[in-house]
This record gives structure tokens, sequence and C-alpha cells, in this order.
């Protein structure tokens, strides 16, 4: 059974302490090219985080579908926004659909977009957590909104833009202010097939 989001809100201020063995790790480092990547495999769809030969986590995405499929290639992960707004494309799907503000319950993007082609494809969260294992999408990589807030916070970490938890209170707690993070060192990410 999945945690809800309000779990990975407890779990974030209860792992301070990881946190801040993150944050010393990435501050000794800040100046080093980031050693992690994220790889996709879009027939497992899966996504991984790897350092070296590693898999040091894997979480279950939703790929594009038909017309609309994830695009293949090498990418680097510069830019994170957290409670992002959705404002619905022009597109024939989207006929109808009201833009959503940041926060928003209807908000399809939920808590997190992770870029890793700007600016249409990104890593986000989902309320449709059926979806999941399946080519449902229009390209982008959907994820339970639980793990798109930890690997957004952990390529933050290691992207040379780690926070304190005050920093990810608010930002959980503030659902309608949006913050848009530069990483200082972007992290690489392969989509393949």
């Amino acid at each position: 059974m999945r945690r809800g989001l309000g779990i990975a809100i407890a779990a974030s201020l209860a792992l301070g302490a990881t946190a801040a063995v993150h944050h010393r790790a990435s501050a000794e480092v800040a100046d080093d090219p980031p050693s992690i990547r994220v790889d996709a495999d879009l027939s497992e769809r899966k996504l991984y985080i790897k350092q070296g030969d590693s898999t040091l986590e894997a979480y279950d995405v939703a790929i594009g579908k038909g017309s609309k499929p994830t695009p293949q290639g090498n990418y680097k992960i510069r830019k994170i926004i957290w409670n992002p707004s959705w404002v619905p494309p022009d597109e024939p799907w989207a006929k109808g659909k009201k833009t959503q503000p940041p926060g928003a319950k209807g908000n399809p993007m939920k808590l997190v977009k992770i870029f890793f082609q700007e600016p249409d494809y990104y890593i986000h969260g989902t309320s449709d957590l059926e979806s999941l294992g399946e080519a449902a999408s229009h390209g982008c990589l959907r994820m339970h909104p639980d793990d798109a807030y930890r690997v957004a916070r952990y390529l933050m970490d290691h992207g040379g833009q780690p926070r304190d938890e005050n920093w990810f209170w608010r930002i959980l707690h503030f659902r309608s202010e949006t913050k848009t993070v530069y990483l200082d060192h972007p992290i690489p990410m392969t989509v393949e097939d």
C-alpha cells in the first residue's frame, strides 16, 4: 500500500538527520560534478537513481502513450519547479481543461516538476496511481507524488542545491508558493527503451 503525501511530510521532518548527512556530503563535493545519474527504462516503466554500476533507488513510472511517446536520449536535469501551476497545452486532449494553480487538488503536476527536456518533458507526480507501470501520459514520466518529492530532493542534494528541513517544510505547507531551483551541477539522465 502506498504512502500519502502527509506521510512524506512527516518522514521529511523525521529524516532531518539523514538529510543533514546528505547536505554535508553535498557541501563537501559541491565543486565536483555529480556522481549520480537518472536512468528511465521505458520498457520496464521504471526510473532508476544510479551511482556507477549500483542502483540506489528504483521507482515505477507511467510513460508516454501512442502518438505522445516519452522522448529517448541523453539529457541533463537542470531545473526543478516546486509547487508548479498547470496550464493546459494547446492539444485536443486538453480541450476544455482549466489552468490549475499551485497546490490545487486538480493540478496534475502535484508537488514537483523535474525537467529533463525543456520545455515540454519532465518527471512529475500524479494522482492517477493506477497509471503507474503503464503507457498513459502525454510524454512526461509520471510518478507517485511521494516518490517525485524524494527524487527531486535527492537531485537537489547531489546537484549542488541542498536545502534545509525548514525550506522543505515551507514547500510542503505553503503549496500556493512556487519555487524554481536551478542545479549548479546538472544531473545526467538517459531515457531508453
